[in-house]
């Protein structure tokens, strides 16, 4: 992985100097072993959920409206791919978000809500 890393690191470096471009190094930080970005980690063992990002989302308290599971399943949305069956499990939230279902918070609805939060890793 050092090769690799080195090697990537050689090749920017290089196309800065060839077309005279001057990178400050205070301003810039290289070889390190990960990056956060857009509320991901990205390191040599993949990429991760930021850990700061998604305890938003476990400490969101009880929805209580439609907007609440709005901005919930946004946030939580965001994620999705680190939750297996985001869709399946989130479905009792989705259908209290659409206009004709009247706003009735049940033990599915919770399920659904706690069962996301624990997903989120």
């Amino acid at each position: 992985m050092r090769v690799i890393i080195r090697d990537i690191s050689r090749i920017v470096l290089q196309t800065l100097k060839d077309r005279k471009l001057f990178a400050k190094f205070s301003k810039y930080e290289f070889w390190l072993k990960s990056v956060a970005f857009l509320g991901h980690v990205i390191s040599g063992e993949g990429v991760k959920v930021d850990s700061q990002k998604i305890d938003a989302v476990r400490r969101w308290s009880r929805l209580t409206s439609v907007f609440d599971i709005r901005s919930f399943l946004g946030l939580a949305g965001y994620y999705r791919h680190f939750a297996e069956r985001f869709s399946s499990i989130s479905a009792p939230l989705t259908k209290l978000t659409q206009k004709k279902v009247k706003f009735q918070w049940s033990d599915a609805c919770e399920r659904s809500f706690e069962e996301l939060k624990k997903e989120m890793h």
